[in-house]
Formats: structure tokens, sequence, C-alpha cells
């Protein structure tokens, strides 16, 4: 760790460098490290990740990562953290470290802090995004990462999903090979809550282990289906949690100029309820849902998969209706 700091010039020859963890990653090894110069984060990415099912992947993603973090802040400044050097050998980089003024979205849900605005916020960034990368062939080049994707994203949540429900499996997979062919914009792979600051300027989007030139509909579906599971969580905050739902899918989808809207809204509302039974079934369950809970998402997404809605607002109104408190 001292070599890499030293290297980037932000640390002395004779200065201390030592790192404190920080928890909440499962896929990277993540650590403060605070030296005269200033407060950095180091990030180094694991080639096995710390879930219950076996889960390997490969760590020239963080490569990938840094990548996509530099263009995203050339599209939103300001909504990510800057990268301020690398170092290949380790498979790590180091990027500024946001102070306390910068809270963490899923912690503030799961207390209760629910409000639309953020969620609205977060649905106008990543359309922005999405609509600046549109069909880029230059980014496209540069992010043609598909194995990693398939081993961190359509492998773990949707194909283990299809192998536990195998009456499911043809939906499951169609989306799954649907998914991996549509390559339209630069997609994180990994808006959820968690890694997501809010902060005095906006929500700072982090963790871009996942960056693939594809599909859109698989960023949108991911974000939506958080506020999904946390509906199940927190029914007395149902209506509040699809508030966030509505906003986000709103905010975004005025950015949509790349293809038709309803076709892009199809594709994620197909999407969504095969990622909702994969945070039951598939290698990343969510951690906060009781037994009762994980049986009726598991539930309520096996009968969306089934009737296969196509707009977003279908999924809003059965769930609403389902978790009702």
């Amino acid at each position: 760790m001292r070599r890499i700091f030293v290297s980037l010039g932000l640390a002395q020859a004779d200065e201390e460098v030592k790192g404190i963890a920080l928890a909440g990653g499962v896929s990277s090894g993540i650590y403060r490290v605070a030296l005269r110069s200033g407060s950095y984060c180091l990030k180094q990415a694991l080639p096995k990740l710390k879930v219950a099912k076996e889960w390997n992947v490969p760590v020239e993603r963080v490569f990938a990562e840094i990548d996509w973090l530099k263009t995203v802040a050339r599209i939103v400044p300001g909504h990510v953290p800057r990268v301020l050097g690398q170092d290949d050998a380790s498979k790590s980089f180091v990027m500024e470290f946001l102070g306390p003024e910068y809270r963490n979205w899923k912690s503030g849900l799961l207390a209760g802090q629910i409000d639309a605005a953020v969620a609205r916020d977060v649905g106008d960034m990543l359309g922005r995004v999405h609509a600046a990368t549109a069909d880029d062939a230059e980014i496209a080049a540069r992010f043609t990462t598909d194995t990693n994707f398939y081993a961190i994203r359509l492998e773990p949540y949707l194909v283990e999903t299809a192998r536990v429900h195998p009456a499911l499996a043809d939906r499951l997979l169609a989306a799954v090979q649907r998914t991996a062919t549509t390559r339209r914009v630069l997609v994180h792979g990994d808006v959820s809550p968690k890694n997501i600051l809010v902060g005095p300027n906006g929500p700072v989007l982090l963790d871009a282990e996942c960056a693939w030139f594809g599909d859109p509909a698989f960023d949108a579906a991911f974000c939506l289906n958080h506020f999904l599971l946390k509906a199940a969580h927190m029914p007395q905050r149902n209506l509040d949690l699809m508030a966030c739902y509505r906003a986000f899918t709103q905010a975004y989808l005025a950015h949509v100029t790349w293809e038709p809207v309803t076709v892009l809204e199809a594709r994620v509302a197909a999407l969504l309820p095969g990622l909702a039974l994969a945070r039951i079934d598939g290698k990343s369950p969510v951690e906060y849902l009781g037994a009762a809970q994980r049986k009726a998402v598991r539930s309520a997404a096996i009968g969306l998969l089934q009737d296969a809605p196509t707009t977003l607002g279908e999924i809003a109104v059965r769930w609403t209706e389902e978790f009702a408190a």
C-alpha cells in the first residue's frame, strides 16, 4: 500500500501509510488512507466475492471501473468520485475520499428517510449518462467487457435463479440472452442505493465494477428493484417507496432518445421481476428481508414473470397492492 501512494506522489517517502478497512463491499477490498496530503480511498478488486455461494470474477474488471469513472466524470461532473491514480500490478486504484457530508442512500432508506426527489435525481443522472454514450462506437470499443458482465451480473443473478426455478428457466434465460446481445449505452451494472451517496450537490454513484457497453434496461431495472424490495420490507412505507419508483422512472425515461421509450420500457419490465426473484434465490440474496417477506417477494416475482407485464406502471400497481400495509 505504501508503494502505491508514494509512487502516485500522494505520500512522502518517509511517511507511514496505513489503511483502515471500510465495511460494505463484497467484491473488493476498500480502505481509507489518511495522509499529510489528505484522505483517500484505495480500492482493490478481489477474485472471489464474499458471499455464501461460490462466485469467482475476473480482477481485470478494475480497469473498466476506472475507465467508467473517468468517462462519467466528464458527463455528470461531481456525481462520481475523482480517480487520482491506479496501480496495475495490484489491480487497485486511488480515488478521493468523500467525507461525512455524504450519506449512504441505502442506509437512509432503511432508516425511513425516503425522499422521491433523490430517486428523481438518480434517474436523471443515469438517463444523462446513457443518453450521452448511446451508440458511441469509441466508448463501445473500450467497454467490450461481456465476459465480466456475465460473470458478475447475468450468471449469479438470472442464470443461477433459472437453476433454482427450472419451470421459469425459459423466461429467465431469454432475459439473459436479450440483455447480453443488446449493446446501446455505457452501463454501470450496479445502480443500487448501497452504491449511491447523497451529498450537498446531489447523488454520487460509486462502484462501477460491472461497467459494460450494453443494455440500458439492466441499469434501470436494477435500481427499480431496490424500491420493490424495500417496499416489501417496509409495507408501512409502501406508498413512499413506490413514489420513488415512479419518480426515478419518469426522470430516467425523459432522457431516452436512442430508441422508442416503449421498447426500452418493455425490456425493463421483463427484467425487473427476474431481478427481484434473483435477490431471493440467486447468489446475492438481499439481507434485510425476513423469511415471510422473502416468501412473499418470491411469490409476487413469479407471478409477474408468468404474466409478463410490458409497462413499469403495471408492475407498480401490482406491487403496491401486494405489499400494502
